[in-house]
C-alpha cells in the first residue's frame, strides 16, 4: 500500500505557481510528502504549465519530503515532455545539494540535459543566459482610456520593426482586448509587453489583481432591449490567438495570447490539450515504503 498522503498546513500548500509579467519565464514550487496524491498532483500541474508553452519553467523542490529520491522519474518525464515541445520549453530544477533527490538527479540529469541548481535565484541567472535574445517592446500604462490605443500602437511599431505585418492588424484587436479587460477588471497599473517568438509574436498584459479572466456567456438578443456586448472580448482573443491563457504573477496575474501567420495557426495544438507524459511513463507510481 502506498502510504497516506502527508496533511500539510493551510498556510503550506503542496502547490505554488509564479510568472514573470511577460509569462516567459514560469517558477512552480512543489511542497510536502512524495507519495503517490503529490506525484498526482505534480504531474498535472506540470502539465499545465507546459501547456501554457513558457520559454522556461523552474521547478523549485527545496521543501519536498524525498529521503528515498523516488521522484526523480517524474523530473526525468517532464524534461522529456519540455524538449519535445516546438520551441522547446527550457527545464530547471532547483535541490539543496545535501538533499538525496539533488545527487540522484545530478546523475541523471547531466545525461538527459536537465540542470539541477541549488536556488532559485541562480536558476533564473542561469536561464536568463540561455533564453533567445528575445526582442521585446514594453509599456506601463494606467487603467485610463488612452490606454488601449496606446498598447495597439506598441502592437504597430513592434510588428512593423519585426516585418510581421501579417499580423498586425488581428494583433492590434487581441491586445486591445486584453486591455479593456485589465480597465475594466483590475483597475491597477498594468504592464503590457509585445515579443517576438519565432514567426509569430506574443502579447502580455500584466495587472495587479490575481482572479483569472473568464468567458461571459453571450446574452440573448431581445426586442426592444438595448444589446448587451459583455462576453466579446475574449471571444475575439480565442478566435484571433493561436494559444491564451493567464498566470498568477508575484502581485497579481499575467494574461497573454501567442500570434502566428495563417500556415503556423493551420498546425496549432487546441488550446485545452495539454502535452501528454510519453506512454512508457504515463502509468508510472512513486517508489517508496509500502
Amino acid at each position: 500500500m502506498y502510504p497516506r498522503a502527508a496533511c500539510l498546513p493551510a498556510e503550506q500548500p503542496a502547490m505554488h505557481l509564479e510568472s514573470d509579467v511577460d509569462a516567459s519565464v514560469v517558477l512552480l514550487t512543489i511542497r510536502g510528502r512524495w507519495d503517490r496524491t503529490l506525484w498526482k498532483l505534480a504531474t498535472e500541474r506540470i502539465n499545465k504549465c507546459l501547456a501554457e508553452h513558457p520559454e522556461a519553467l523552474i521547478v523549485d523542490l527545496s521543501e519536498l519530503d524525498d529521503p528515498a529520491a523516488a521522484s526523480a522519474p517524474t523530473w526525468m518525464a517532464a524534461q522529456r515532455t519540455a524538449a519535445a515541445m516546438t520551441p522547446p520549453v527550457q527545464l530547471a530544477l532547483c535541490i539543496p545539494p545535501e538533499l538525496p533527490l539533488a545527487d540522484r538527479m545530478q546523475r541523471l540529469g547531466a545525461r538527459h540535459y536537465l540542470p539541477v541548481y541549488a536556488r532559485v535565484r541562480q536558476a533564473r541567472v542561469a536561464i536568463a543566459s540561455r533564453l533567445p535574445l528575445t526582442e521585446r517592446l514594453m509599456l506601463t500604462l494606467g487603467p485610463e482610456p488612452e490606454a488601449p490605443s496606446l498598447a495597439r500602437n506598441l502592437v504597430s511599431d513592434a510588428c512593423l520593426a519585426w516585418e510581421r505585418v501579417e499580423l498586425l492588424h488581428p494583433s492590434r484587436s487581441v491586445m486591445s482586448e486584453l486591455v479593456n479587460n485589465a480597465i475594466e477588471h483590475a483597475r491597477t497599473e498594468m504592464t503590457v509587453v509585445v515579443s517576438l517568438r519565432g514567426a509569430g509574436i506574443h502579447l502580455s498584459v500584466a495587472d495587479g489583481v490575481a482572479a483569472p479572466p473568464h468567458r461571459i456567456k453571450l446574452s440573448r438578443v431581445r426586442r426592444d432591449h438595448p444589446l448587451d456586448e459583455r462576453g466579446r472580448g475574449l471571444q475575439v482573443v480565442s478566435a484571433l490567438a493561436v494559444a491564451w491563457g493567464t498566470l498568477p504573477t508575484r502581485t497579481g496575474k499575467v494574461v497573454w495570447a501567442t500570434m502566428q501567420p495563417r500556415l503556423e495557426k493551420a498546425r496549432r495544438q487546441p488550446r485545452n490539450d495539454s502535452p501528454r507524459l510519453p506512454s512508457s511513463v504515463r502509468n508510472e507510481r512513486p517508489t517508496g515504503p509500502r
